[in-house]
């Protein structure tokens, strides 16, 4: 490939310059690349778009920490600095190797050879200079300090293997002088935890397979291996987790739950801890706890519109129940502490019973469930009664005993907020009739019902415009024409009609989507409801009152978001058909 003939092409140089400058490829001995860059006749950036294009071969941009330590070790590190290329994804047996020189015949003869070793298949894409030299960066920095940190492991294993030749006086004082902070256990986890903050993560797996340690990372609800590790280090960093979180070292037979506190680049951060049992040993959760997640307004939510107002004029009612339905992971938990804080005032008395406690709120009586010793949602119920309540939040409704105390609850002078298992918000009031709730003290006590979904958002920096095609414009103008007046007859749809799609880039690492929102569906128990509940209590006849009321579906919410720009036609699609 002549890339001066290509800049010249483009305008980038002149005739006169495109010479010179071939002149001192020549003299050289350099690349043309490196020419063009030391001579800062373009940027790095445009420079690689025109030899992209030029060669057909696609432009990546890799955000280096998102890659695992074992992808980047497939190439091996010396051919990776010969060569300029760097492995930076792999599904099945399928590798992305990014290239800075995908022109150079030694290079590719190279790839072809390790791909032959190693047995895989690849797709070749381009990088530039810049890009390859922060993932060997990370390289170094990820897989040195696990590759250390394993090393110091296995010599504190032959070490304390050592201890069983002394007595046991001496082996306890040789013990206890060699426990610090800088033991290598207390370094592996810190590690794990460090890389999945500065992931963005939510949740880290630590799952053990039959001859390998996996950590996944979950980034905007979508799970991604991160690290691979020797299984024999297992038993080591489950032990060190559960000392973090206070739970039982000795038990693995059945599942755990607790949580820690840690400081990491200088902020405390929460971490809920839960083990399981599975057939290779104990896999373990741990959701960080993001304090600003628990600090999220009904904006920051995706609220808006009708059912923002309903919300906001249920909150007002001195008295009632505020249901919240949808899939473990829906946020019910944000949109409740959202409540709660507005609810929060030095005159109100606000009491929960929680399993797990997610956030530490201010001014609020946070209680956490014990099963194990019969403090149940009911059992605490009971007691936050006597507690002078104004306000109540019932973590979920989960037996009949506790649906019967909510009701009643709601009914003699209280805001109870709480969750119950449903698919749509309609679904709620035969759920609780189900539960032995009285049909009779539903329209008295419910007030509104809210169920809701997360779909990951665009990302700002990169989210790309395009005109739908025929298919996905009827689909698109059929769901807004079904909405409820007032509320369609607010859209206008514009022709030509342009929504957006995920392209991905460093900012987001490469995904498209760089955050989520929720889908909100609002149930506001009208007189006519309240009706139908005594009445004809079936999910058809109270979903066409509700939608005289005004109330629009969770894929209706969508389509408003997708109309805004916030999502993808794609991401409503998932979220809404998993109903």
């Amino acid at each position: 490939m002549k890339l001066l003939q290509e800049l010249f092409a483009n305008g980038l140089i002149s005739e006169s310059k495109m010479k010179e400058l071939e002149k001192e490829v020549e003299k050289t001995g350099k690349r043309e690349d490196d020419i063009v860059l030391e001579n800062k006749i373009v940027s790095e950036g445009d420079l690689y778009e025109i030899k992209s294009k030029a060669l057909r071969v696609p432009l990546q941009k890799i955000r280096a920490e998102e890659v695992p330590a074992d992808i980047l070790e497939i190439i091996p590190e010396e051919a990776a600095n010969n060569y300029k290329m760097v492995a930076f994804g792999k599904k099945d047996n399928f590798v992305q190797v990014g290239m800075v020189y995908p022109e150079n015949l030694a290079a590719q003869n190279a790839l072809r050879f390790l791909a032959g070793q190693q047995r895989f298949s690849y797709r070749v894409f381009l990088i530039a200079p810049t890009n390859f030299s922060e993932l060997q960066k990370q390289r170094k920095n990820l897989v040195a300090e696990t590759k250390r940190t394993l090393s110091e492991l296995e010599t504190e294993r032959k070490r304390r293997e050592g201890l069983s030749f002394m007595g046991p006086a001496e082996a306890q004082e040789e013990e206890s002088s060699t426990i610090s902070e800088d033991a290598p256990v207390i370094k592996m986890v810190f590690v794990i935890l460090r890389h999945a903050l500065e992931a963005k993560a939510s949740d880290i797996h630590i799952e053990p397979r039959r001859e390998k340690l996996d950590v996944r990372f979950r980034l905007n609800g979508v799970l991604k291996s991160s690290l691979t590790l020797p299984l024999k280090v297992h038993l080591s960093i489950i032990a060190r987790i559960k000392i973090l979180a206070g739970l039982k070292i000795d038990e693995s037979r059945i599942p755990q739950d607790g949580r820690f506190s840690t400081k990491i680049d200088g902020a405390n951060i929460d971490f809920r801890v839960a083990t399981f049992p599975t057939l290779f040993g104990e896999k373990v959760e741990l959701r960080i706890l993001d304090p600003s997640t628990g600090s999220r307004t009904f904006d920051d939510l995706g609220l808006s519109g009708r059912n923002l107002e309903v919300i906001r004029e249920a909150i007002k009612k001195p008295y009632g129940l505020i249901l919240f339905t949808g899939p473990t992971g829906s946020g019910k938990t944000t949109t409740q502490y959202a409540i709660l804080r507005i609810l929060n005032d030095e005159k109100v008395n606000i009491v929960t019973i929680e399993d797990p406690i997610e956030y530490s709120i201010d001014g609020i009586n946070q209680s956490q469930i014990k099963p194990d010793i019969g403090y149940t949602f009911a059992s605490g119920l009971r007691q936050i009664l006597r507690q002078d309540p104004n306000v109540i939040m019932v973590g979920e409704i989960r037996d009949e005993e506790t649906a019967d105390l909510v009701m009643n609850a709601a009914l003699t002078g209280h805001i109870v907020l709480s969750t119950l298992h449903t698919n749509s918000s309609i679904g709620v009031v035969a759920r609780l009739i189900d539960m032995k709730v009285r049909p009779f003290l539903i329209p008295s006590t419910l007030r509104i019902v809210i169920a809701q979904r997360l779909v990951r958002t665009l990302c700002p920096k990169c989210k790309m415009k395009f005109k739908p095609d025929e298919k996905i414009t009827a689909f698109i103008t059929q769901k807004i024409k079904a909405m409820p007046e007032p509320e369609r007859s607010k859209i206008k749809i514009p022709d030509p009609l342009y929504i957006y799609a995920a392209k991905g880039c460093e900012d987001c690492s490469f995904t498209g989507y760089s955050d989520r929102t929720a889908l909100f569906e609002v149930l506001f128990i009208n007189e006519e409801i309240a009706e139908l509940i005594l009445k004809d209590p079936s999910e058809l006849a109270i979903f066409r009152a509700a939608q005289k009321q005004g109330m629009i579906t969770m894929e209706q919410d969508g389509i408003l978001k997708v109309l805004n720009g916030e999502t993808t036609i794609d991401e409503i699609i998932r979220v809404t058909t998993e109903r």
